[in-house]
């Protein structure tokens, strides 16, 4: 028999499956391991769709998706993200990590190379094996709260260097980055002639700041975007909607048509009751947004106190709903704490390890789950640290 694919038989599983994997065969398990909202969607958006369905909308769509979302989409990044984009510059992918791949598929032939961050989310290096291009790591400074190490960045662009992904608010940090260095990452990108991926599926969910998309920071205003830059948005974290698998891409009409071309190889197009059910999250009320962003902000704090009332490091992260805990002290490494974590506290977190090599001395800890749960996890997580530290 011959062998199968190097790329995808070489491409490393994401740890947080694997902790979930084990973490569903212990029925009382407390899940601080996966990043998903704990809320239901929203009563209106499931109305829209329901009646969706009744109405004939279950076939395919065009592959770019239906042109009343792409609308609506042109319509809220405009208002919202300052992003000024007709309806041909987007693509409707399904959920943020199809457009993420459909992006990686249209720009990386095998033996370029992206820079990601360290930490990232793992995904984004099981596309890369997918494609069969490079990965470089960026640093984040963990002492700055994750922030990008703006002057590491120079030294590891190659000629092969094809394209850098950011990703603000972040995963699995919670880092949002400023105005100031989303520019600088702007102008990086443009001064090395990289396309720049911007992932911004949590930018609806941002504590005491604001959220930036690197689109908006063009040189010249009288553009109307940067066509190096994708900007890449979902509907799942912001509108508790991850079961839906819609998202979608903005880039110029001419990557799109690409987008969508590359969309009919593989998905063929985004579920149809999804997009409407996309259409009735854009269109109707959004007080379930602050509602459920003031929850997470409350799972944060509270977070952090226990933390602080154990003595443990910690920063302050401002948007999405992750935390890394420092287990150094435990002088174990995050793959066999968070297994042994789980086996004897019940508590399921992902290992550092997972996001990069910058990261083998944490664990993230997901705020997406409800609070009494969220406190008791933590605290089996504070006391095993301590255990383990002796």
């Amino acid at each position: 028999m011959k062998p199968t694919a190097t790329g995808s038989a070489g491409m490393p599983r994401s740890g947080i499956r694997k902790l979930l994997d084990l973490a569903t065969l212990i029925p009382d398990a407390i899940h601080l391991e996966i990043g998903q909202p704990d809320f239901n969607t929203p009563a209106h958006i499931v109305d829209v769709a329901y009646h969706a369905a009744q109405a004939g909308y279950t076939s395919y769509t065009v592959n770019a998706g239906l042109a009343s979302l792409r609308e609506l989409i042109a319509l809220k990044v405009a208002r919202e993200n300052d992003i000024q984009a007709t309806p041909d510059c987007i693509t409707v992918t399904v959920g943020g990590l199809g457009g993420l791949y459909t992006a990686f598929l249209a720009l990386l032939d095998p033996g370029d190379e992206i820079m990601l961050p360290d930490p990232a989310w793992p995904n984004y290096l099981q596309m890369a094996c997918l494609t069969r291009a490079g990965v470089v790591r960026y640093p984040l400074d963990a002492a700055r709260g994750f922030q990008p190490d703006l002057a590491a960045l120079p030294k590891l662009v190659t000629s092969r260097t094809k394209a850098i992904l950011v990703n603000s608010p972040a995963n699995p940090t919670g880092a949002v980055y400023p105005r100031e260095t989303l520019a600088a990452l702007v102008a990086f990108a443009r001064a090395h002639d990289l396309y720049l991926i911007s992932d911004e599926c949590y930018e609806k969910i941002v504590f005491d700041t604001e959220h930036i998309s690197p689109a908006s920071l063009v040189e010249d205003a009288s553009q109307n975007s940067d066509e190096r830059i994708i900007s890449l948005f979902s509907f799942s974290k912001a509108y508790a909607m991850t079961g839906w698998r819609v998202g979608f891409l903005v880039s110029t009409p001419e990557l799109a048509r690409l987008f969508a071309k590359i969309q009919e190889a593989t998905v063929g197009c985004a579920p149809s009751v999804s997009q409407k059910a996309a259409e009735a999250a854009l269109a109707g009320p959004q007080d379930c947004i602050p509602m459920m962003v003031a929850s997470y902000q409350r799972r944060r704090d509270r977070a952090l106190s226990i933390l602080k009332a154990h003595a443990m490091p910690s920063y302050v992260p401002q948007g999405a709903f992750y935390l890394m805990v420092d287990i150094s002290p435990c002088g174990m490494d995050s793959d066999t704490f968070a297994q042994e974590l789980l086996r004897d506290k019940k508590v399921a977190v992902a290992p550092g390890s997972t996001f990069g090599p910058s990261t083998t001395g944490y664990v993230r800890i997901s705020l997406a789950t409800a609070e009494d749960k969220l406190a008791e996890g933590l605290e089996r997580l504070c006391a095993y640290i301590k255990e383990r530290s002796k």
